[in-house]
């Protein structure tokens, strides 16, 4: 055979081959119906998640809103009772693996929490707060009070946060404060001291604009120039920090230091609630993609994370197992498999196995 023609073919092969190798390697999962064990200790019905993590040992912290449970459900609870079903959780929950309770303990109600290789947990509740693993409270950063109308460049947290994630390495917390629609705010982990912050496209906090045609999202005009609320965030292995804009349906990709690199888009047409719940990463050393909980569509969005192309789309909306009614957070553990939290009428925790 002609040399040319054969080394032809042996190219365009090993080409095939790479194309399948890659088509291979998009996650894909299967609803696993036997996580958490259930019922539940202690007649607990587990309300709205609103934070969701998986430590560095693989156990699944799970932050929920017990004021969730209703006067229509809280029979067991109620003196005397008048029912078997139900009592309201405690507002952290933790599993192992085998989705066995194995820490449990109250506190105030919040929004985003991490737990750190030192097991501390940290949760946001209109400041951030470290606890131990038992749940005694070992600090927090400062709060003002959003009355007061603090400037856009107090460093302080003023309220709404939505995540929190930490560079352990560098010793430092991030969270998004969403008060002006959206502050990402960095802070020391061991003296809680403000480091930096940073607004959309990586302006600096005193410049951070409420005037209306910023903060306008029309799918058919330039993107907003300030982020439009609901904002959280993720930290990327290689020192990235991909900031989520929920109802702006888009992502943001700067460096540590707050220096804006790259934006791209998600389901443009999501109006309303928007597509862009937040931020996690495939379990790969390179992190490929990024795993997006979508609160409006009830899916989650598989994307490619060096560009945003959407590579898979997980489940539907519905109140089956495997379906989400809310969906509201999505962690991954060491083996890539998926844990997703919800609100609304979802108001549980639901675990997806990874098969390739």
């Amino acid at each position: 055979m002609n040399t040319k023609i054969t080394s032809a073919i042996g190219i365009g092969f090993c080409c095939l081959c790479f194309t399948i190798s890659a088509q291979a390697q998009i996650p894909q999962y299967k609803f696993d119906p036997e996580w958490p064990k259930l019922p539940l200790p202690n007649k607990w019905w587990m309300q709205g998640v609103t934070g969701l993590y998986v430590d560095h040992e693989d156990n699944i912290w799970v932050l929920n809103r017990p004021s969730n449970l209703n006067n229509t459900e809280n029979y067991a609870q109620l003196d005397p009772p008048t029912g078997a079903c139900c009592v309201a959780p405690p507002a952290i929950i933790a599993f192992d693996f085998e989705g066995n309770v194995i820490e449990s303990w109250d506190t105030q109600e919040g929004h985003g929490m991490m737990v750190d290789s030192e097991g501390y947990v940290w949760i946001g509740q209109e400041t951030v707060r470290k606890y131990t693993s038992d749940g005694t409270l070992m600090g927090e950063i400062a709060h003002v009070p959003r009355d007061s109308m603090p400037p856009p460049d107090t460093e302080a947290v003023v309220g709404g946060l939505e995540e929190v994630r930490a560079d352990e390495e560098a010793r430092e917390i991030y969270y998004v404060d969403n008060y002006l629609n959206g502050r990402v705010m960095v802070h020391d982990m061991d003296t809680l001291e403000f480091k930096r912050g940073w607004g959309a496209y990586g302006k600096p906090l005193s410049e951070i604009s409420m005037d209306a045609a910023d903060i306008r999202y029309d799918p058919a005009s330039p993107a907003a120039l300030e982020w439009i609320g609901h904002v959280t965030l993720g930290l990327s292995n290689d020192g990235l920090v991909y900031v989520a804009d929920r109802r702006g349906n888009r992502f943001q990709v700067f460096t540590r230091s707050g220096e804006f690199i790259k934006e791209f888009f998600l389901a443009t047409s999501t109006l309303q609630r928007g597509s862009a719940g937040g931020v996690a990463f495939s379990h790969d050393p390179e992190q490929r993609y990024l795993i997006v909980p979508d609160i409006q569509n009830n899916n989650i969005w598989i994307l490619n994370r060096e560009d945003g192309t959407v590579v898979n789309q997980i489940g539907s909306a519905g109140d089956n197992g495997g379906q989400f009614h809310g969906l509201h957070m999505v962690a991954v553990d060491s083996q890539g498999n998926l844990y997703t939290g919800e609100v609304q009428q979802g108001e549980r925790v639901q675990k997806f196995r990874l098969l390739n």
